[in-house]
């Protein structure tokens, strides 16, 4: 090798532990950085913005169910701000003069009128239309999801109560916004609808006319409701639901992000991806994959063609009018009510038969959902923090509980359609109507049975499977002649998934009385509860303990062996690694453990 060779190795060997120096920022950059700082130095924002730019958040898809809601609210306040500039809120009478032929020269309201021009005059108009009606019933399907995923996996115990009582709000909230856009437009439809929430009005007791009166500022219809639903449609609802949503987000960055359990995921950390750049990318993306796959349905499917049905008038109305799906529950229950519950008392006509349906069947059914996650504290006395969610089978009767509250839903909404049913099957309507109302009473409790049946089994499978492992369908000989079949082991990471939970027990009931013999004040409600307690917690199926695990596989035809044993004999695997496809160096610490 030559001397100057062998110099430029030697300079190299010298200078390999020599720090890298850094590229100079460019001059752009050093503008922003300042400016940034300017910012910084009279908002303090930098502190907020780098603990939001590393919060860590779970992959799953299911987590995205969440964000559907929020884009598509979103687009709904996108659009229907460019429907604002257009659209003329006022019921005052006027001669269309447009380009839908078939309306010239009929007499209809302004706000008719506009939509119309929305919709065949105004270049966009009608995509935009139906991106916003699109967009609006995918806000109400994903909220309502979002909410089956938070209660099936108990994603709702503490600390997250306040959050699902923000996220029932916000979908009792949806569909009240909902109606009263829906309403707007004064079509037939939308004005046969006005009409019959101002006769559920009505059937308040004592109050109802003059309940009735104020909403619609005079006898029905009046040229007030439309302005007013205005109002309440593009001011008050909205900045509502804007609120709320901001509460809801910014209670998930402070409380933390719940996960699925699996190895390296704890109570104490959160395993995933940071915000910046992998989450906000993959964020971003899927809000424009959510606006175009909208755009492609209001693109290819008509919803509300109001053209088609005419201005509002009273005498054209047919059995055939029916609410947006999200109101078919209330429309449902308002068929299913007998007729003798409405009757005269005190000089008073009392109409039960529309006002439980129609008035208070939506508070009643969503204040039992906002109630829920105390019910189920109380009942089992754990006040632990949940970071780590549930699968549905190892708690059976709370998910038995959710699917008796859809069946329920469901029989309602079946019912909404009692007279198509009716005409379609060549059916007598009376006996729809009946079959439906002992299906209201008995599919819940058929359905929870069945519920509660099918997650005690698939329990027992897990806990076969951790024990004996998989069939390999191969049959093994042993040297004194007996057969059996071998299995192979689950791997640590498999095994995590089946054992990890805890199972509760029912609370033992105490005397009730004290030293004196003299019973408690609280005895009663300790009845109760224990007797709560027994109904969610006698039927159980105990997860694999790592002595019953080393049992099974002590008389040598499983290879495996125990990893861990904690004290107590709980369940316990390898947890040192996060799960492939996720990042071990995003884990996120939780404050205050």
């Amino acid at each position: 090798m030559s001397t100057a060779a062998h110099n430029a190795t030697g300079a190299e060997r010298l200078r390999a532990n020599d720090p890298e120096h850094e590229a100079p920022v460019g001059g752009g950059l050093r503008k922003v950085g300042g400016v940034a700082g300017w910012v910084d130095d009279r908002t303090g924002a930098a502190k907020g913005v780098g603990y939001l730019m590393k919060k860590v958040f779970p992959d799953h898809w299911s987590f995205m169910l969440g964000e559907v809601a929020m884009y598509s609210m979103i687009i709904c306040l996108i659009t229907g701000a460019f429907l604002t500039f257009w659209f003329v809120p006022s019921a005052g009478q006027v001669v269309y003069d447009g380009s839908y032929l078939p309306l010239k020269g009929v007499t209809m309201s302004e706000a008719y009128r506009s939509t119309l021009d929305i919709s065949f005059d105004i270049r966009g108009g009608l995509i935009i239309r139906q991106i916003h009606h699109w967009a609006a019933l995918l806000f109400i399907v994903a909220i309502n999801v979002h909410m089956m995923r938070v209660f099936f996996t108990g994603a709702f115990r503490k600390p997250r109560e306040l959050n699902w009582v923000l996220g029932a709000q916000l979908s009792m909230l949806a569909l009240v916004e909902g109606f009263a856009g829906y309403s707007l437009p004064d079509d037939l439809l939308s004005g046969t609808g006005l009409r019959a929430a101002e006769g559920f009005m009505r059937s308040v007791p004592v109050v109802g006319s003059y309940l009735s009166y104020f909403v619609f500022n005079g006898p029905f219809p009046g040229e007030s409701i439309i302005p007013r639903l205005y109002a309440v449609h593009v001011l008050l609802l909205p900045a509502i639901l804007v609120g709320l949503f901001t509460a809801h987000i910014v209670l998930v960055a402070v409380q933390k992000h719940t996960q699925y359990p699996g190895p390296g995921r704890t109570n104490d950390n959160v395993v995933g991806f940071p915000v910046m750049p992998v989450y906000a990318a993959k964020a971003g993306g899927f809000f424009f994959i959510v606006f175009g796959v909208v755009a492609l349905m209001s693109a290819l499917v008509t919803i509300n063609p109001i053209w088609a049905y005419g201005p509002y008038d009273p005498s054209p109305v047919t059995a055939g009018s029916q609410p947006d799906w999200y109101m078919g529950f209330a429309d449902g229950a308002l068929r299913l009510l007998p007729g003798f519950l409405e009757f005269t008392a005190f000089g008073f006509t009392f109409s039960f038969n529309v006002m439980i349906g129609a008035i208070l069947l939506i508070p009643i059914m969503y204040g039992l959902i906002t109630l829920y996650p105390f019910l189920e504290e109380w009942v089992t006395g754990d006040k632990r923090e949940h970071h780590l969610l549930d699968r549905p089978r190892n708690n059976p009767t709370r998910t038995g509980i959710g699917m008796a509250g859809i069946a329920a839903y469901c029989v309602l909404m079946f019912a909404a359609g009692n007279d198509i049913m009716a005409i379609k099957l060549h059916l007598s309507i009376n006996d729809i109507t009946m079959m439906l109302r002992l299906l209201f009473f008995v599919a819940p409790p058929v359905v929870f049975w069945v519920t509660k049946r099918i997650c005690l089994s698939l329990q027992r499978r897990d806990r076969d499977l951790v024990l004996h492992g998989r069939e390999t369908g191969r049959i093994v000989r042993t040297a004194e002649g007996r057969f059996y079949e071998q299995h192979e082991p689950l791997d640590p990471y498999t095994r995590w998934h089946l054992v990890q939970h805890e199972q509760h027990r029912p609370l033992e009931l105490e005397s009730g009385v004290d030293e004196n013999g003299v019973a408690a004040p609280n005895a009663r409600s300790q009845r109760l509860r224990a007797r709560l307690s027994r109904f969610y917690f006698n039927d159980r199926v105990e997860p694999v303990t790592p002595a019953e695990l080393e049992a099974a596989h002590h008389d040598g035809h499983h290879v495996e062996a125990i990893e861990h044993q904690e004290p107590g004999g709980a369940p316990l695997v390898e947890v040192g690694s996060a799960p492939a496809g996720e990042n071990p160096d995003a884990t996120e610490q939780r404050p205050g453990h």
